[in-house]
């Protein structure tokens, strides 16, 4: 086992690998920029190096800076968290040719799934079922005319590179067709350093389903269920639940080994996230995350394992130890993700924190790197708290997080906290009868 983890992250991630370490006896270092440096995962870290200004380029997504820092630490591993240089191929192979432990997949899988429309050909060749649409990059207009006749309007038009929205733009018609693909375009080649896009068939009514699957490096693979991530705002999770509403055990059971299987095939190792659209009773590939989810938290609720833990171990080169047949699923969990934003107006909202209380009890998690006296800095993701609530059934669970809602307290700047509240009165999300575009209306309604 590792000696010594670099946590290449910030804020709430880097304290939740630092304490996963911690309880398995591994000292950890922690890395943070100059506006970082009261950051409480600073704070706790046995050791902590500061790697740059407050600039994300120049700091966390400094590939130079950070080996540098676990060179001068001597740390055996590194761990990426999510976000940053996460799915960063380069960083992971680079990681490994200095002689240190990427805690992670293999580089060439990261790069495989980064490119959208290589997945896409990969997971079809194990299995898994796809969205209609172009076999890849649209070149020019005329071949996306021909794609989107052929599959129906409405389609997509996506970035190969993208991720959280970025780089997609809907067409409803061929007069729309040409538009949409030049902005999705440039979008994209200004987000990612690179324009070309693809094209899906538009889904109406979708939920978002994503399966979390582990896997050793000696073939070993199992499915931890999956989580429903349907409550989205421009693309962007705002609630996460599991297991899903719609979801029955067989179909759970069904598709989960699909994935598994799927992931088995390519030879993968660590944590990953197949996620699909779901409609009609069919399940479409949409992406392959090569790390760990936001949410991941829910998971562990609902299966007492670990995901950072066994990331760890895995990377140390142990077996998983157990079969799918070991894997059992308890009870509901929901996330709330806490933003440092206007609730109406999604602007974001850095601050100094006056009073803060977290709630507790019960099946009740807060995973945050908060305190009363911490200046939220205004340079990096707005997400500033999960809170994660269990229960022995949905209505339980639902119960729990309205009581913890109310009585979390985050004094000194504005969050997404009154939003929670608000969809906890909204019938179609208690019933669990909702979609991928479901949150949008409901925000925009104002009811």
């Amino acid at each position: 086992m590792f000696e010594k983890v670099l946590i290449a992250n910030r804020g709430e991630i880097a304290l939740r690998i630092q304490r996963a370490c911690r309880e398995m006896g591994i000292r950890t270092v922690a890395v943070h920029s100059t506006a970082d440096a009261h950051a409480m995962h600073v704070r706790l870290a046995d050791e902590s190096i500061c790697i740059g200004p407050a600039a994300a380029k120049d700091s966390y997504l400094s590939i130079p800076a950070i080996l540098t820092a676990a060179a001068i630490s001597n740390a055996d591993a590194i761990h990426p968290g999510y976000g940053f240089l996460s799915e960063n191929a380069d960083f992971a192979e680079k990681v490994e040719d200095h002689d240190f432990v990427f805690i992670g997949p293999k580089p060439e899988h990261i790069s495989l799934m980064g490119d959208k429309i290589a997945a896409k050909q990969a997971v079809m060749d194990a299995g898994i079922p796809v969205v209609p649409g172009s076999d890849g990059a649209v070149e020019n207009d005329a071949k996306a005319l021909k794609v989107a006749a052929d599959i129906g309007y409405p389609v997509l038009i996506k970035a190969t590179a993208g991720g959280g929205g970025r780089g997609m733009k809907l067409a409803h018609s061929a007069d729309e067709l040409p538009d949409a693909i030049s902005m999705a375009s440039n979008e994209a080649q200004s987000a990612f350093g690179n324009g070309q896009v693809y094209m899906e068939k538009y889904l109406s009514n979708p939920r978002h389903i994503e399966i979390q699957i582990l896997a050793d490096g000696f073939g070993n693979v199992v499915h931890l269920g999956e989580r429903d991530c349907s409550l989205q705002r421009r693309h962007q999770k705002v609630l996460e639940e599991a297991p899903s509403p719609a979801l029955n055990d067989d179909v759970r059971q069904k598709i989960g080994k699909i994935a598994a299987d799927a992931v088995k095939k390519i030879g993968y190792r660590s944590a990953g996230t197949i996620e699909f659209l779901y409609e009609n009773g069919e399940f479409y590939f949409i992406e392959m995350n090569t790390r760990l989810q936001v949410e991941h938290p829910i998971t562990e609720m609902i299966t007492g394992l670990d995901l950072v833990r066994e990331m760890v171990r895995i990377a140390a080169g142990a077996p998983l130890g157990y079969t799918q047949d070991d894997v059992t699923f308890n009870g509901h969990a929901i996330e709330c993700r806490i933003n440092a934003e206007n609730p109406v107006t999604f602007m974001p909202s850095p601050g100094t924190i006056g009073d803060y209380h977290a709630p507790g009890g019960l099946g009740v998690r807060v995973d945050s790197a908060l305190y009363s006296g911490y200046t939220v800095p205004p340079y990096y993701d707005s997400m500033i708290a999960k809170l994660i609530v269990h229960g022995t059934n949905r209505n339980e669970c639902l119960m729990r997080l309205r009581r913890c809602l109310d009585e979390y307290v985050i004094d000194g700047l504005e969050t997404s906290i009154p939003l929670h509240q608000r969809l906890m009165s909204a019938p179609e999300f208690v019933n669990g009868e909702y979609d991928i575009h479901w949150l949008e209306k409901f925000v925009g309604s104002g009811d």
